[in-house]
């Protein structure tokens, strides 16, 4: 890291429009990291509810985008595809080459994004996934030609809520499918074990922890050792042994070859909607 890039390193104040599941898992994860004070983050949503709940962590909160963004050297936008271009044109009086804007909005690539905000802007554009409200999210990141001076900073800002990968932009909506939409089919596998679970006799909170700390174990052999997942999951089948048996069934079933044409027809779904 250099020593500019140290510079921008500092504290600076962050806005983010858009508070709902995402951008407000953002906050909460920027809270919970203690990477900006309370007092530093500004956020802005149509919802009373949602920034009353943003309220009550100490942020400050605005209806107005304009008024949420005047002040920060961070924005982040995590709003529907179908509104990033009003709030775009909303905030376009606070917006310059010495801020950093960070898009959260599925869809909407960089170069639409500098023709809505200008190509000079320093733009960004993430795909965290949920978990970034606990610090356990897996964040892609992509970005324009203006952002070299800031870009240390925004995968520090990342790093602080799970681990970050740096990708081209062609590749954000495979990152979208395999992530964001990655929870989703986890969490659908854990349900799904949970149900067996109770099935054979267990109760369904009992299930619920031991499938999802089982889970959570799973992916840790994967990620400490750097294993292929394959390499673990001989070691516990034996021959004639009751894994083999129960992989086996479920392979006969569709498990490995249904999960594979989810992400694709995600994938077509993201592809087909440009």
């Amino acid at each position: 890291m250099t020593l500019s890039n140290l510079d921008n390193m500092e504290n600076k104040k962050i806005a983010i429009i858009g508070v709902g599941n995402m951008g407000g898992a953002i906050a909460v994860g920027l809270l919970k990291s203690g990477f900006v004070p309370a007092s530093d983050i500004f956020v802005a949503d149509r919802k009373e509810s949602t920034l009353k709940k943003m309220s009550d962590l100490g942020v400050n909160t605005f209806q107005n985008n304009l008024e949420a963004t005047k002040n920060a050297d961070v924005i982040i936008v995590a709003v529907k595809p179908y509104h990033i271009e009003g709030v775009i044109n909303e905030i376009k009086p606070v917006l310059s080459p010495e801020k950093i804007f960070i898009s959260i909005v599925a869809g909407v690539g960089i170069n639409e994004l500098g023709e809505m905000a200008g190509n000079d802007i320093p733009i960004f554009r993430v795909m965290p996934n949920t978990a970034i409200a606990l610090q356990e999210s897996l964040t892609c990141i992509s970005a324009n030609g203006n952002t070299d001076p800031h870009k240390d900073y925004v995968v520090e800002l990342f790093n602080k809520l799970g681990k970050t990968v740096e990708i081209g932009e062609e590749l954000m909506a495979a990152a979208t499918v395999l992530s964001s939409c990655g929870i989703a089919y986890a969490l659908r596998y854990i349900r799904a074990a949970m149900q067996g679970g109770i099935e054979i006799g267990f109760g369904a909170e009992m299930a619920q922890f031991i499938t999802a700390q089982t889970v959570k174990g799973a992916t840790e052999l994967v990620l400490q050792s750097g294993n292929h997942p394959e390499r673990e999951i001989d070691k516990v089948t034996t021959p004639m042994g009751v894994t083999i048996t129960g992989l086996n069934e479920m392979e006969h079933k569709g498990f490995s070859s249904s999960l594979i044409q989810g992400v694709l027809a995600s994938y077509k779904k993201i592809d087909n909607s440009k």
